[in-house]
């Protein structure tokens, strides 16, 4: 064990095939210097996190790299990290599972990142439990592990002894979130500041953009779909789109909704708000001509809805991710 460390906790990370080995190294470092940050110079020691990783060899999980090698083992949270294949490819795990249900038994708390949460899920404890995951995985989690309840707005689940983050660099939301457990506030703070990431407290909902499904099969409810898209959903009256289909009203809305998993109204809205981002983040167009031409034409109701799909206003969107707006800036500092 190095000396002027008073270690306050063990956090193991999980290598498992084809993980993310950017996070595994990203949150070493972050633990380590969270450690710095929490040094005293007036005192003998400092308080420090232990950091293990751990991997599977035959039946076996074993530590692979310890930061403070010596006392034995004790896990106080045991985090999977992000994959790097997309989760259908993922093979099932089921030793590392069984080990980490042991581990959260004897009281270590689980912790998942993005796709992580494939793994975790394994291990049956996520079910009946609120979980988020990377938004673009978010349905595949709840059709292979239907007893969670999936949550991919937020960025991260803290149940205490189960903590879920989203997407694939959410492992800063939850290095920092464990450093302010077991460090305190300040000490997550400076990390934060050296590291220049912000604090816990995000949501994915900014992030997310809407995929549509059209593997269903359903070629009368497919050709709508292509019809929506092509047209920008500025019109999506239901009786009108069940005519396209060929179908009675009541059997288009029922098949529409299982093809699609949404009303064709808020399919619609999906659309139009897809169109009304790419306007904010690609060019300088007022909110105002924006709404009206991606189909509303009341600029308080566009913006209530886009609120609602995005978790920010028009003008907090185009500040945080307008392409158009920062070269124009750039342009103005350089004039």
């Amino acid at each position: 064990m190095n000396t002027g460390r008073r270690l306050v906790a063990e956090i193991g990370l999980v290598i498992y095939p084809d993980c993310q080995l950017a996070a595994v190294y990203g949150l070493t470092d972050l633990f380590r210097i969270a450690g710095d940050m929490a040094r005293v110079a007036e005192e003998p020691t400092s308080p420090a996190i232990r950091v293990s990783h751990w991997r599977q060899e035959g039946a076996e999980i074993v530590c692979s790299y310890d930061s403070d090698p010596g006392p034995d083992h004790a896990l106080a949270h045991a985090i999977t990290p992000p994959s790097l294949i997309m989760p259908d490819r993922m093979q099932p795990m089921t030793a590392l599972a069984d080990w980490m249900s042991r581990l959260h038994r004897s009281g270590t708390t689980l912790c998942s990142i993005c796709a992580g949460a494939f793994v975790l899920a394994e291990t049956g404890l996520l079910q009946g439990r609120e979980a988020t995951t990377h938004w673009a995985f978010a349905e595949t989690l709840a059709s292979r592990f239907p007893a969670v309840r999936v949550d991919a707005d937020r960025m991260l689940i803290d149940d205490g002894d189960i903590i879920t983050a989203g997407g694939i660099l959410a492992w800063t939301d939850l290095g920092l979130t464990l450093v302010e457990r077991l460090l305190g506030p300040s000490v997550m703070l400076d990390t934060a500041r050296f590291l220049i990431i912000d604090p816990p407290g995000r949501t994915q909902r900014p992030y997310g953009q809407f995929v549509p499904k059209l593997d269903h099969g359903d070629q009368a409810i497919l050709a709508v779909q292509h019809w929506l898209q092509a047209t920008g959903a500025k019109d999506h009256a239901v009786p009108m789109l069940a005519a396209r289909a060929g179908l009675e009203e009541r059997t288009f809305l029922r098949r529409f909704k299982k093809a699609t998993g949404l009303r064709p109204t808020e399919y619609g809205q999906q659309i139009r708000i897809a169109k009304a981002r790419e306007a904010l983040e690609r060019t300088r167009r007022p909110v105002e001509q924006i709404a009206w031409q991606t189909g509303y034409g009341d600029p308080s109701t566009f913006r209530k809805l886009f609120h609602r799909v995005t978790g920010l206003s028009p003008q907090e969107y185009r500040r945080r991710f307008g392409i158009a707006l920062q070269a124009h800036a750039n342009a103005s500092a350089e004039a």
